[in-house]
């Protein structure tokens, strides 16, 4: 249904659209590019607006990442050009055009986790951090395909959209869950984007789509309004085509949220800007962990190279490697760190926002049935299963649960005993998998072992392409609340090596 709607949508802004519209390069757009055009006149946010808008319409037949147009999208627009005309003055993210992942709640848009039971679920309210972006002069584009219930970190097929593809190769998956988010910013069909990450839902995509993602540390961003998977491991952030336009998304989700109690953590915690760290020498005496305990698990050949090569040209930019950091019982902490607390996550939420008696439970979401295989086994599975027992004690969060909080002192101490500013690794050790075989291909996934559990920030940036122009990420592991510290490293690295390439596809 909501594929059919964006259809129509589309094809009434390309009735009402201007007979000549306005000719703008999108490719690698940026924000401070954006806002420069705005300041001299070159364009309109309304005219930028109807340009993503032509682009999707022209291209997204072969990617299906987008699942529904803003309607107000260009009425929003008129009003920030409006605005911008009578105060001189721009917003943080003034008429910049963002896609959101369609498990967080838009208000008068659809809000269906890829799911059939909420695909007419039309939230009353946006989420704490959609209204902070708002206020920040965002622009709702578009809501994005996804993994259905953000089940699957392997591909993204819904029952509202169906299947999204890589846009760097058709025939490839754009992971999941937030693929949609991926692909379409990938295709350069909005300006910035935002993704969920439970397990590996932000970096993941951004990995298999040469994006930055931003895994912060969990507590640093509000997850009220959001579709959870695990909300103890849930984490809401920015996925972008570069280092400063995540960033500067960043420093307007951060922040503390009282219906969010976990944010409270960040109070203290977050400074006045983290512009400020977008430093082109900020490798230069860093101390880089490499961390072959997971680099080294039947790599790909292809991705051990450039790995390789990112430690060379990280050491040419004035890092100190230390090489092959080991963390005591490493496998012994890593185990038994996942809490299947789906049902109980996903009942308050139905509870607190679609308040509908015919919708109240796991069984419900059943009844109503999925387009979907692979999300039919996943809601079979936990109705097969009962929550553990005492859950406050054995499936808390990151800074109460004692085995979290075990294993992530276990790393930290490491870091410190080696002054260590980082830890990395391949965000993936394998390619990314073909669509028909994406079961049987997934292999190579570092970005579920560490920061999930631990709560640690984690950081993918660009680390070159494989055969076939296929994407690979590289991984940035910090210290609780070091944002300040990644963004450092991430910004020197990508800035120094440049690996970021739009995809060659058509829309056909």
């Amino acid at each position: 249904m909501n594929r059919i709607y964006t259809l129509l949508i589309l094809g009434l802004f390309s009735f009402c659209k201007s007979p000549e519209p306005k000719e703008i390069e999108l490719e690698e757009l940026t924000i401070a590019q954006i806002h420069q055009s705005f300041s001299n006149g070159s364009y309109t946010a309304e005219e930028l607006v109807r340009a993503y808008l032509d682009r999707i319409d022209s291209l997204d037949n072969s990617l299906n990442s987008i699942s529904v147009i803003n309607a107000e999208a260009l009425a929003v627009a008129r009003s920030l050009d409006e605005e911008f005309q009578k105060t001189g003055k721009l917003r943080p993210l003034h008429g910049i055009p963002l896609i959101v992942k369609d498990n967080i709640n838009t208000r008068g848009m659809p809000t269906t986790a890829g799911s059939m039971a909420l695909a007419d679920f039309y939230p009353d309210e946006d989420a704490f951090i959609i209204k902070r972006l708002v206020e920040a002069g965002a622009i709702i584009l578009a809501k994005s395909n996804m993994a259905e219930w953000a089940f699957s970190p392997m591909h993204s097929e819904s029952s509202t959209v169906g299947t999204t593809r890589n846009p760097y190769s058709l025939d490839h998956v754009p992971a999941g869950s937030s693929g949609g988010t991926g692909a379409s910013l990938a295709a350069n069909f909005g300006t910035i984007g935002l993704g969920t990450d439970t397990g590996n839902s932000i970096r993941g995509p951004s990995s298999h789509n040469a994006l930055v993602g931003f895994r912060t540390t969990i507590g640093l961003v509000s997850r009220e309004g959001i579709v959870p998977l695990y909300l103890r491991n849930d984490v809401v952030g920015p996925m972008c085509r570069s280092v400063e336009d995540a960033t500067r998304v960043l420093e307007v989700l951060a922040g503390f949220d009282p219906q969010d109690p976990i944010t409270g953590y960040s109070n203290g915690k977050i400074p006045e800007n983290y512009s400020q760290y977008l430093k082109k020498d900020g490798l230069k005496g860093a101390r880089i962990g490499v961390f072959r305990t997971l680099s080294d698990v039947n790599p790909d050949p292809e991705i051990t190279s450039l790995f390789n090569q990112s430690l060379l040209d990280m050491a040419a930019m004035g890092a100190v490697i230390v090489d092959s950091v080991e963390v005591e019982s490493f496998d012994s902490l890593r185990r038994n760190q996942w809490c299947p607390v789906f049902r109980r996550d996903l009942e308050q939420f139905l509870a607190d926002y679609v308040k509908r008696d015919t919708l109240a439970d796991l069984e419900d979401i059943i009844r109503v049935g999925t387009q979907s295989e692979y999300a039919k086994r996943g809601l079979e599975s936990f109705s097969d299963s009962p929550l553990p027992n005492n859950l406050a004690q054995n499936c808390g969060d990151a800074f109460t649960d004692l085995k979290r909080i075990a294993f992530r002192e276990a790393i930290e101490k490491v870091m410190d005993s080696l002054q260590l500013d980082a830890i990395v690794y391949p965000s993936w050790n394998n390619k990314p998998a073909r669509i028909d075989r994406f079961q049987e291909e997934y292999l190579g996934d570092n970005s579920q072992i560490i920061a999930p559990h631990t709560g640690q920030p984690a950081f993918t940036v660009p680390m070159g392409y494989t055969s076939g122009n296929l994407p690979a990420g590289l991984q940035f592991l910090g210290k609780m609340w070091s944002e300040p510290t990644l963004i450092q490293l991430v910004y020197a690295y990508e800035q120094g090596t440049r690996h970021r390439k739009p995809p060659v596809f058509s829309g056909d």
